[in-house]
């Protein structure tokens, strides 16, 4: 598997981290957009064609995880007019998102609710998911080919680790919005936090993504090594990483 990163800044935009939360993740001929938040489909379309995408998925509501997706409603609708791409998301989000399309998306869009309870398979790769600890609903993904496991922690707390799947992940993509002495908010992790997770989990490898635009990003790879125990790597626009 290959993991590109599309867009990696925190909640919003930033002037040097760009786009929001987005990632490409493919597998032979499968492609999956991981994501889509605010500014990732305009990279997404530097390294794919939209009608070559196998599926998407949006790990939940809040827009910088999603709010592209109307970018690419009107381009799969009335551009290359596909119907029945399949989008995975938490139960509710078709509807919450679809207020905005007058509750019409057309024949564009097979959408599909995750859960826990579920392994979902698109093309070579098989998902499954573990509710966060992040308001809405919130679900990280495991994604699973062959021997190759990557876990992406999407937005959580510390009231949910990568330990949640199996442990030896071959690469932890995880978010890292705040250094731990300065945390506004419990519904999201420091460095530190990411890197004890990742480190306890057995993880080989682990990534850094959706820091606070106005964090020097060179602390949060200091604070998120030190508690991993090894460099970690910090997630840029258009990072290609193969697992």
């Amino acid at each position: 598997m290959e993991l590109t990163v599309l867009g990696c800044s925190g909640s919003f935009n930033g002037p040097e981290s760009g786009a929001c939360s987005g990632y490409l993740l493919r597998d032979g001929d499968t492609r999956i957009w991981l994501d889509c938040g605010n500014g990732s489909f305009g990279n997404l379309q530097q390294h794919v064609d939209a009608e070559d995408l196998t599926a998407v998925v949006i790990t939940h509501e809040h827009p910088d995880h999603c709010v592209d997706i109307y970018g690419l409603h009107v381009l799969v609708r009335y551009g290359i007019e596909r119907e029945g791409l399949p989008v995975i998301a938490p139960e509710g989000v078709e509807k919450h998102l679809g207020e905005l399309v007058g509750g019409d998306w057309g024949k564009a869009f097979a959408w599909q609710a995750m859960d826990e309870s579920e392994q979902i398979p698109i093309g070579d790769v098989s998902l499954r998911f573990s509710r966060t600890d992040h308001p809405p609903p919130t679900f990280a993904v495991e994604a699973t080919s062959g021997d190759t496991r990557l876990v992406y922690t999407s937005d959580t707390g510390p009231g949910w680790s990568v330990d949640a799947f199996a442990p030896g992940a071959d690469l932890v993509l995880s978010e890292a919005t705040y250094l731990h002495h300065d945390k506004p908010t419990e519904i999201h992790l420091s460095a530190r936090e990411a890197g004890l997770a990742a480190r306890n989990a057995g993880a080989r490898r682990l990534m850094l993504t959706h820091l606070w635009p106005r964090l020097d990003p060179h602390l949060v790879v200091e604070e998120g090594s030190d508690a991993y125990g090894e460099p970690v790597v910090l997630a840029a626009p258009h990072l290609l990483t193969r697992i």
